[in-house]
């Protein structure tokens, strides 16, 4: 495996693959980030991983800078997993001037949910996800169902942009007690990691509800918002929307269970958590 740190040298590594799989990562990895490069390895004849703390998607007051670096630990582990190429630039290599030219997602998509409660958070996302799509050309690139919004986002992106670039999802992967696995974990105290899990499990009650043809959707979600913020969680959301567009159902969607999907975000002491559950 090689590190790269300057896009000159990337573009040089790669002119020999036709057809490169690319993982995009911020770092900090955990097994659900090695489990997308393992998808993404037999995708292509290359497989590249990117490490960037992308400055574009946090707002002022969230933890750009306290965000863990671990770019040593990371090599290692993708190096275990056969990773072929870790492109690891600085901040100066992918951004050399202020970043003026920026993706604007439609608004129907990117200023609900996740787009609501973190303004701009999506162009951010689109603005370096095009930008490293053009520097490593993949044919393949890979990300994780946990951020449910962000890759369907990125791969209606691609379509309307008419890249040549096969958008693939991998699944949550979860820890035994069924806590979503998420960089942002590292945060938790002992006490605040034993609570975490609820969130998966009132995610788990919804779609329980739904299944057993539960229509009231406002009932759902409240109770949901009322069961975390009664165990000291700040709920941002608890809501069940479309799987195809994240709009809220119509009363024929929920004929349907299968068309739907429930996503929440919550914050835990100074731990902010998001997760989904497709019904």
């Amino acid at each position: 495996m090689k590190l790269i740190h300057t896009i000159a040298e990337l573009r040089a590594e790669l002119a020999r693959f036709q057809s490169p799989a690319f993982v995009p990562t911020m770092g900090n990895l955990h097994d659900g980030h090695l489990a997308l490069v393992q998808q993404a390895r037999p995708l292509g004849d290359v497989t590249v991983a990117s490490i960037f703390v992308n400055r574009l998607q946090f707002l002022p007051h969230e933890d750009f800078d306290t965000y863990p670096r671990t770019l040593q630990a990371d090599c290692d582990k993708l190096q275990a997993v056969g990773c072929d190429l870790v492109f690891a630039p600085s901040e100066q290599e992918l951004y050399p001037q202020p970043q003026g030219y920026k993706v604007q997602p439609p608004a129907e998509l990117a200023d609900i949910l996740e787009g609501h409660f973190r303004p701009g958070f999506f162009t951010g996302v689109c603005t370096v996800v095009l930008k490293l799509f053009h520097i490593v050309q993949p044919r393949h690139a890979v990300f994780g169902a946990k951020d449910y919004q962000q890759q369907m986002i990125i791969r209606r992106m691609v379509e309307q942009l008419a890249l040549p670039i096969t958008i693939h999802t991998g699944p949550t992967l979860r820890a035994p007690d069924g806590l979503a696995l998420s960089s942002r974990n590292g945060y938790l105290s002992p006490d605040e990691r034993a609570e975490a899990v609820q969130l998966s499990r009132t995610l788990q009650s919804m779609v329980a509800l739904l299944r057993a043809g539960e229509r009231n959707v406002a009932a759902i979600e409240q109770h949901a918002l009322h069961t975390l913020a009664g165990r000291g969680w700040q709920p941002d959301y608890m809501t069940v929307r479309r799987r195809h567009d994240l709009q809220p159902p119509q009363p024929e969607d929920l004929l349907h269970p299968d068309r739907l999907v429930v996503l929440g975000a919550a914050r835990l002491g100074r731990t902010r958590l998001i997760d989904n559950l497709e019904v």
